[in-house]
Formats: C-alpha cells, structure tokens, sequence
C-alpha cells in the first residue's frame, strides 16, 4: 500500500450505543466503510478469541484501505490488542472515540437486553476504566461522546466531525 490511511474506532463499553449510531453514521458517511463486530457473533459465536476476532475486522479494514477507502469500526477494541495484528503497520494511524452513558442509562439498556446483574456491573466497571485511561492510554488522547441524553443523528455527527479532522 503505496499511501496508508487512518482507521477509525468507536469504542465504548456495552450500552453505549455503538451499534445503535451505525445506521445514520452509515447515512452521513457513504462513502466511508462502517462495521458492526457484533455482526461477526451470528456466524462465529462468542467463544472464539478476542485477537483473532480483531484480527479479521483489521484485515477487512486493511483490504478496504488498499481500494483508498477509510473505515470505522464500532466495537469495543482497546490499542494494546490491535498493535498486535499483523495489519496494525498498514494503517497511518489508529484513532479511537469513546462513547458513554450514564450508569443509569446503561444499566437500563443492558436490562433491556437481559443481562445479569454480574455483567451489567463489569460493563459499569469497564465504561468507568476508558473514561479513566481516555488522556493516558491513547494517543491522541481518546474523546468521549455522551450518548445518556444525545440524539442519534448528533451522536453520528459529531464522530463524522471526529473522522473528518484526521481523514
């Protein structure tokens, strides 16, 4: 690849609203490429390993970016897993975007969802760790969108600001 391109990661513990910007970022943003990994778990379960699932969506991306198109990934990632793929080199940079919600929020959509109480707190936990390490762990520093009260359309269009200002 003779001109490497920004991948783009909407992170964020679940709840947050990942999957749930995906159809409008898709409507604002059609000419850049936008996954969902949660589509991935239909066909290969829950049980397979975290890198290797990685490592697909990566090289998806990485053959996206070779046709000179940008990607966004939506799904929960954190930089120490990702700078252990192989297509890691092929990218100019990684950028990460956090978005989050209030504890009352998420825990009221992971109900929704029919979590357990176990899996509800880890994921207050881990939302509470990414605003924690956002200044320190990523580079740049990783923004955070609150989602608690936020239309979709202004969610997806402040990460179409985000994207635009590295693309």
């Amino acid at each position: 690849m003779d001109h490497k391109i920004p991948l783009f990661i909407v992170t964020g513990a679940s709840g947050s609203g990942k999957t749930y910007v995906i159809k409008e970022l898709r409507r604002m943003m059609p000419d850049v490429d936008i996954f969902d990994p949660d589509d991935l778990v239909e066909f290969l379960g829950h049980d397979w390993g975290g890198i290797r699932n990685i490592w697909l969506r990566l090289r998806v991306a990485r053959n996206i970016a070779q046709s000179g198109r940008m990607t966004i990934i939506c799904g929960t990632m954190m930089p120490w897993d990702i700078e252990k793929c192989a297509d890691y080199p092929f990218f100019k940079h990684v950028y990460y975007l956090n978005l989050h919600c209030d504890e009352e929020t998420r825990e009221k959509r992971l109900r929704e969802r029919n979590w357990s109480e176990e899996e509800i707190q880890n994921h207050k936990n881990f939302a509470k760790r990414l605003l924690e390490i956002a200044d320190d762990v990523y580079d740049p520093p990783m923004p955070t969108i609150d989602t608690t009260d936020t239309d979709v359309a202004e969610v997806a269009s402040r990460i179409k600001e985000w994207v635009l200002q590295y693309a």
